[in-house]
């Protein structure tokens, strides 16, 4: 069905002749043109609005940046040399404390041909391959033919006490992590818990 609009359906018309007379025709040019000015007012608004928006996105990006590169060096800090699970993996906290309910980032080296057995987090997980090639799979059975190689650049993200495995393969390989703190590991098997041996 198509409406064509006349005069007599122009809403603002007609919002006029709801009352008990009709607008003379200058009180309809006078409404019409408030309206179009309260159109401009809010339209330049919005414009101004949106610059305001740019620059404090930018500023704040800027502020990111800053922090993000005073982080950095203060995280030349905690390098430990050996990873306090994971015995041969070395780690880098680069933000947060582990025993804390804060942000966590966490860059882990692992060496060749390195495996760790399914285990759970109490957190969820998102985890970069930033050097070399990270296997990745899921369930309670360490099987890697169910699971994939990642090169760098990959990301994937894991549930909360999700089971999964890792491994390496040929060559030393670099992940960076990040998680809602505080850490935590729970193997499938606690045979496999190297904190036991």
């Amino acid at each position: 069905m198509i409406v064509r609009l006349t005069a007599a359906h122009d809403p603002i018309r007609t919002w006029f002749a709801m009352g008990d007379s009709s607008p003379s025709e200058n009180e309809f040019k006078r409404f019409s043109l408030s309206i179009f000015v309260v159109s401009c007012w809010t339209f330049q608004l919005r414009n101004i609005w949106e610059e305001v928006w740019m620059n404090k996105s930018f500023a704040g990006a800027i502020l990111i940046a800053l922090a993000s590169s005073a982080m950095a060096q203060d995280a030349m800090k905690v390098v430990k040399p050996e990873h306090p699970v994971f015995r041969g993996a070395q780690t880098a906290l680069l933000i947060g404390d582990l025993t804390k309910a804060e942000t966590i980032v966490q860059r882990v080296k692992f060496p060749p041909n390195y495996k760790v057995p399914p285990h759970t987090h109490p957190y969820a997980e998102v985890v970069t391959v930033m050097s070399g090639s990270f296997g990745n799979a899921m369930g309670e059975k360490f099987d890697p033919s169910k699971g994939e190689i990642l090169k760098p650049g990959s990301v994937f993200t894991l549930s909360a006490k999700h089971p999964h495995y890792v491994w390496t393969t040929n060559e030393e390989t670099m992940v960076q992590i990040v998680f809602t703190g505080p850490g935590g590991i729970v193997f499938i098997d606690p045979a496999d818990d190297p904190r036991k041996k």
